[in-house]
């Protein structure tokens, strides 16, 4: 995750940094010509940062989110999906989206080539756009509580990826979930989830979530797994960790790789 450089603030704050600025008299009344030209330099100054800082792939969202100290595991997505497919191949072909943001990751995810995506919003949608509506119309979208047990039949999918949702979700109902997450998978699933500090892009949503995010650490989740009989996906993970090697990808959210149920 880039992280703003802490000279940038001094120097747009000194002018040091934009052109021009430091030729300016604070006595004279500069012409309208030159205030407008600084504002559009300030403005390309900005626009060039947020595109460096998200890699310039992955769009203003993950950008923003970086911008304010938020974290989007949902997001992350589309920064990992390099690496997932290295990962599992064929494995994508089917794929259900699991957590906030459904309609935004399954409309990425259908757009790669041999995957069909579907979505399971675990909070209402009451602010949805034109296109999440038409993916809920067309069923390729559930709502859902994923406290109980989920709407699918047993490996109705290859592969299972679950972000920004089991952090709100306390040990009484994970040891529900994530069986469940096993079940409807047949290759395995994914969970992303915050590291332990991180802030949330969604902390204000107390009403949609129920509860704040509970960010565990890795060793945590790792014992978790244990005592709920999970295994991790060995083949997976090497694969992944050696594909994102080759790239110096590190991704913002830790990433755990699942067995399915047989």
């Amino acid at each position: 995750m880039s992280r703003r450089p802490a000279s940038l603030s001094r120097r747009l704050g000194d002018g040091a940094g934009i052109p021009f600025m430091g030729s300016l008299n604070p006595k004279s009344r500069p012409s309208p010509l030159l205030s407008v030209g600084l504002v559009l330099v300030g403005a390309f100054l900005i626009i060039g940062y947020v595109y460096s800082g998200s890699g310039g792939r992955t769009g203003d969202k993950v950008a923003f989110n970086r911008l304010e100290g938020g974290v989007s595991c949902s997001a992350e997505i589309y920064q990992a999906l390099p690496y997932l497919k290295k990962a599992y191949g064929d494995s994508m072909h089917k794929v259900l989206h699991v957590g906030p943001d459904s309609c935004a990751v399954v409309s990425k995810l259908s757009k790669e080539e041999d995957t069909e995506a579907w979505g399971l919003e675990p909070y209402d949608l009451d602010d949805s756009d034109a296109n999440c509506k038409s993916l809920i119309r067309k069923g390729m979208v559930r709502v859902a509580d994923i406290k109980f047990p989920l709407p699918y039949k047993s490996k109705s999918f290859n592969l299972v990826i679950v972000s920004d949702a089991l952090d709100y979700l306390s040990p009484r109902y994970l040891n529900k979930t994530l069986p469940e997450l096993a079940r409807v998978s047949s290759e395995g699933f994914v969970i992303l989830s915050g590291y332990p500090g991180q802030r949330r892009v969604k902390v204000a949503e107390m009403s949609k979530f129920g509860r704040p995010a509970k960010l565990r650490s890795s060793s945590w989740w790792i014992r978790f797994f244990v005592q709920t009989k999970l295994e991790e996906n060995e083949v997976a993970t090497k694969k992944f960790e050696a594909a994102a090697a080759k790239k110096a990808y590190q991704s913002t959210c830790q990433i755990f790789h699942l067995k399915s149920l047989h």
